[in-house]
């Protein structure tokens, strides 16, 4: 059984600023890797946060058919976000506990939307420790910021 890992991860040149994101794909068929993707791209006014989302919303959107797929990304936000906040978050009408509105409601939603099109595992992974895959999804995020500075 193919079996896929996503290294995500965002960058922003100041927040709010230009910012990048960057994916590197990585398929897995009997324990062997049988090929890697890689992905980016940017926009010229937004947040290291929006970036981190949406490097993660590439990666499943990447996926032509229900994959299993392990996503490794350097980003709590992501991570506690779509493993732990969002239930509370869509139980209140996207409002937070303070009843105020959840920022990036929009990537949110959209997150959740292809998760449940996947089998998806979240894993923090420590950025700029050494993990290649995880520094390959930094430089990645970083070119794809370039045309925007």
């Amino acid at each position: 059984m193919l079996r896929v890992v996503a290294y995500t991860d965002g960058a922003c040149s100041g927040n709010p600023g230009p910012g990048g994101w960057g994916v590197l794909l990585q398929a897995y068929g009997d324990g062997e890797l049988v090929k890697e993707r890689e992905l980016s791209g940017g926009e010229s006014a937004t947040t290291n946060n929006r970036m981190e989302l949406t490097a993660a919303i590439q990666a499943l959107q990447a996926l032509k058919a229900k994959t299993g797929i392990t996503v490794r990304t350097d980003s709590q936000y992501v991570k506690n976000g779509i493993s732990n906040w969002i239930h509370g978050w869509k139980l209140n009408g996207w409002k937070t506990a303070g009843k105020g509105n959840v920022k990036n409601s929009d990537l949110w939603m959209q997150l959740d939307e292809l998760q449940c099109r996947h089998e998806v595992r979240w894993e923090w992974v420590k950025g700029h420790a050494d993990e290649p895959g995880n520094e390959r999804a930094d430089k990645l995020a970083r070119e794809g910021m370039k045309p925007f500075l």
